[in-house]
């Protein structure tokens, strides 16, 4: 039997930027995405702790070291500059492999910082 599971996680990024006028995902400082173990074009849900919202997108890597987090297309309806969001992916893997998996999780510093 396979299960999804909670593979990596960045704890309370703050947006940085909301482009409507963009085909849609997020775009995330790729320091972040290697820390968390995430990697371009990977499914993600993002919840925002300001307003509930709940998105489900996929990522595109931003320039490394800029602390950017941008919500695109669609998505930058769902939140503001300065919302505070959790940035979750998943594995599908074995009921067995996923008992002894540990995900990664990374909580960045002000300015979206490692």
């Amino acid at each position: 039997m396979k299960i999804e599971i909670l593979k990596s996680k960045v704890h309370r990024a703050t947006i940085t930027e909301a482009n409507l006028n963009y085909v849609g995902s997020l775009t995330l400082d790729e320091d972040l995405m290697d820390a968390a173990g995430m990697i371009e074009n990977e499914k993600i849900t993002i919840v925002n702790a300001n307003n509930g919202e709940r998105i489900e997108t996929y990522l595109i890597k931003g320039k490394r070291g800029s602390g950017v987090c941008c919500l695109n297309g669609p998505a930058a309806r769902k939140g503001a500059v300065g919302d505070v969001v959790v940035i979750i992916s998943y594995a599908q893997m074995d009921f067995e492999e996923a008992k002894k998996f540990k995900p990664k999780l990374v909580f960045p510093k002000t300015g979206n910082r490692i």
